[in-house]
């Protein structure tokens, strides 16, 4: 951030900015799975994390705040501003408990080792008239090679000054940690028994743990304990009823002992009302000591200049009619900061399976990939940087999520999605798999039900990582100079000069900036990538000539493998309704997701000069899409339809109206002067069947399994599959000569605004985005907050699709 470090009081060399922008990257709120939890981009190294429960009785340190858990019935929490490479602040409001907590969180470039940064935490009373005692904590733990010591002289009685420790690791090297008081805290020294704890009281209270290797993530399970058993030896001697316990602060209270060989220090406060503390993480190499400015001048300096960049990013279109454009801003502007602050680092192996198979999924092919294993077993340990769908319910990197989270990403900083993107491509393996959850170590499994812990390398997911690369290449052309000739993106043009370097790089958009960057960037994805399309062809292909059917290529059908007979699981879209599983069936969804893969792999082969590759890519799509329409168009029904076989064996169409039938329009498969385009809208635009005042229902409401079962794709409204409509309809079918062009136009702008307003609304009323909305009421269900791809509100908002 440019402009923050001019306002500090602070040596400039000190903050200069790094001259490789990945180093900003180093340090972040990488726990995404904790309310407040910042670790680096190393596999076994540091982490720390904040833990608080009121002190209004006994009860509640069984319920400490750690994890964001729904259970907690938290009113909300929500960044209102976080950028990956200078931080941000988030407010987090605990009814319950009658504090409202703010982190503020402040990266300090600087040294070789990634830099430094600071940390404020703050809580005051929602309600001033009430109570609001509260005990924060935060710990500091460090796994892998290394070693970490409390400072500061230990007393049995607690701490009355800073707590300081210092570590060192082979990758951040020497470091320092300091937790400093706030200037005007009230501490809890009176209630029953205050003389007798008087020596203890108005102090801060810590842990040193020695917790086995792998289980620093397990810190609230040690830190409770502790406390607990320290509380329970302390009420001894007031057992007998007559006395009277002591106030439970007295009480809950961490033992301030350190044992030999710590790797796990917590420290803990105890607040009456207003409270403020720091934390400060010191670089040795960046040979500064952080204090307490760096934090007053810092952060309203990176909240002024994330408001600019918003402002300029994601503009409220002066066109959009809104009768509240700053609470529509402050929508916008929470829900990207929530999806880039849910990014997480995730390290650990995961559990493959690569012996199962459904009966209709057996066949030559996958008894042999199944080789000697039997059952699942533990894959080697893989690394991941993933933003994530929820921070409370799937706190960990989806593939059918990251495509569309990228596209959001990727439009605040173009190189942070790069990252993203390198961190999944690296996970193809040599077959060209990916797994469809990516549940890595022990702490991310912790949070999936047994049952959904185990990746079967036959089955996919929708392959949205394309549409992140097409994204990407998009933002070239969109570069201001060079034509597509000079870009290499015209067919039959080897040139390999994408953009001509500007002057003014800044950070995020280096990879836009610098062409041989952007160049080399893709040369070392297309390979992995061109595998991973490989294989989509060869595992999910589907059979035409052995059901008779006429199709104008022979190749190009495609069927989902892992579904049940309730389930596709891996198209994404798990209980819509389909036929019965047969190893004939064909998946309309899949082959549109194959089509619009061909033509990704097309764009990134000629731009890396792959010329023989890119003719064959474009004949490969060319063929797909002409097999829609000769395999699944359904005259009679007149829509796109899934293909099943009957009891005798004879193909068939299976025609569900719902999203599955919208999928050759959504990904802009069709010319805007396809002769099936005018009954899509039609579809798409029927009160009786997908649209509804609030965005497109995922299922027909005449259909008979409308809103019936678990009720997940049956009728509830999914915003990523409204931005997928409002993209095509706005970059294709609205923009582009056709027959139906006007038609477009008008259902773009009434979707748009239906879409737009109903999030907003229900975040106004709730505190939450959601990750459905109820298709009768618009009201947001299941998991909150849903930040994933339900932040694409903002894109919708600010018209940039991909």
């Amino acid at each position: 951030m440019r402009l923050l470090w001019l306002l500090l009081p602070l040596a400039p060399s000190v903050f200069a900015k790094p001259s490789n922008d990945s180093e900003s990257l180093l340090w972040g709120a990488y726990r995404p799975n904790l309310y407040f939890g910042l670790r680096p981009r190393i596999p076994q190294s540091l982490m720390t994390g904040l833990a608080w429960f009121g002190t209004q009785d006994f009860q509640s340190v069984t319920r400490i705040r750690h994890a964001c858990d729904q259970g907690d019935g938290l009113d909300s929490y929500s960044w209102t501003e976080y950028d990956a490479r200078d931080g941000g602040v988030q407010v987090i409001k605990d009814g319950m408990n009658n504090v409202k907590i703010t982190t503020q969180f402040l990266k300090v470039p600087g040294g070789e080792h990634g830099g430094s940064w600071a940390a404020r935490i703050k809580g005051e009373p929602i309600n001033p008239g009430l109570p609001s005692r509260v005990s924060p904590i935060f710990y500091v733990g460090l796994e892998g090679l290394g070693g970490l010591d409390m400072e500061s002289e230990e007393d049995e009685n607690g701490l009355e000054d800073t707590v300081s420790f210092a570590g060192s690791t082979p990758e951040l090297d020497d470091f320092a940690i300091r937790i400093v008081e706030g200037p005007d805290n009230t501490w809890i020294t009176d209630g029953p028994h205050a003389s007798t704890f008087q020596h203890k009281l108005g102090k801060t209270h810590f842990l040193g743990a020695r917790v086995p290797p792998g289980q620093v993530w397990q810190a609230k399970e040690f830190i409770q304990g502790a406390i607990v058993r320290s509380a329970q030896e302390a009420a001894l001697p007031y057992k007998d009823a007559g006395k009277g316990y002591p106030d439970p602060a007295f009480l809950l209270q961490l033992p301030d002992e350190v044992y030999t060989g710590s790797n796990l220090f917590a420290v803990q406060k105890h607040y009456d009302g207003p409270f403020q503390f720091d934390v400060f993480f010191d670089s040795a190499s960046a040979k500064q000591k952080l204090s307490s400015t760096v934090l007053d001048e810092g952060i309203p300096a990176l909240s002024t200049e994330y408001n600019e960049r918003f402002e300029s990013t994601f503009p409220i279109p002066a066109t959009y009619e809104t009768s509240d454009p700053q609470s529509l801003r402050t929508f916008s502007k929470a829900i990207t900061s929530n999806l880039i602050g849910g990014i997480g680092y995730f390290y650990g192996p995961s559990i493959v399976d690569r012996s199962f198979a459904y009966e209709w999924d057996q066949d030559e092919d996958s008894a042999e990939e199944a080789g000697e294993k039997k059952g699942p077993t533990l894959a080697p340990p893989k690394a991941l940087l993933t933003a994530t769908p929820s921070r409370s319910f799937f706190p960990r990197g989806f593939y059918w999520d990251e495509g569309f989270h990228l596209l959001h990403i990727g439009e605040w900083d173009n190189d942070l999605s790069l990252e993203i993107l390198k961190d999944w491509i690296n996970l193809i393996d040599e077959d060209g798999w990916v797994a469809r959850e990516q549940i890595l170590g022990e702490e991310a499994r912790s949070r999936v039900p047994p049952e959904f812990q185990t990746q079967v390398p036959t089955y996919a997911n929708p392959p949205t990582l394309t549409m992140a690369v097409t994204a990407f290449i998009n933002r070239l052309r969109a570069q201001k100079g060079p034509s597509e000739q000079d870009l290499g993106l015209d067919y039959g043009v080897g040139s390999q000069t994408p953009l001509s370097a500007s002057d003014d790089a800044t950070p995020g958009r280096r990879f836009l900036d610098e062409p041989e960057l952007a160049l080399d960037y893709l040369r070392t994805i297309y390979g992995p990538l061109k595998r991973h399309y490989e294989w989509f062809r060869r595992t999910q292909r589907g059979q035409i000539k052995q059901y008779g059917r006429k199709a104008r290529s022979r190749t190009e059908a495609y069927r989902w493998r892992g579904r049940s007979p309730q389930h596709v699981l891996t198209s994404g879209m798990d209980d819509y309704p389909r036929g019965p599983p047969h190893a004939g069936e064909l998946h309309l969804d899949l082959i549109s997701w194959m089509a619009f893969f061909a033509q990704t792999m097309r764009d990134i082969s000629e731009f890396v000069g792959e010329l023989e590759d890119a003719a064959a890519f474009e004949e490969i799509a060319k063929a797909t899409i002409e097999n829609i329409d000769d395999l699944h168009w359904s005259e009679e029904n007149q829509m796109y339809c899934d293909v099943g076989v009957n009891d005798e064996d004879e193909s068939y169409h299976v025609c569900h109206k719902g999203y599955l039938s919208l999928f050759p329009f959504l990904l802009s498969l069709l010319p805007p002067d396809s002769p099936h385009l005018g009954a899509i809208l039609d579809l798409l635009r029927d009160p009786a069947h997908l649209w509804s005042p609030y965005g497109l229902r995922s299922l027909s409401a005449a259909h008979p399994e409308f809103g019936q079962g678990e009720n997940y794709w049956k009728g509830p409204i999914w915003i990523q599959m409204n931005y997928l409509a409002l993209s095509a309809l706005h970059k294709t079918y609205a923009a582009q000569p056709g027959p139906h062009r006007q038609r477009a136009q008008e259902i773009y702008g009434e979707l748009r605004r239906n879409v737009v307003e109903n999030v907003h609304k229900e975040y106004v009323r709730t505190g939450y985005v959601w990750e459905q909305y109820d298709p009768n009421t618009g009201t947001g269900q299941r998991s909150h907050p849903f930040t994933g791809w339900t932040s694409l509100v903002t894109l919708i908002i600010s018209e940039k699709y991909y």
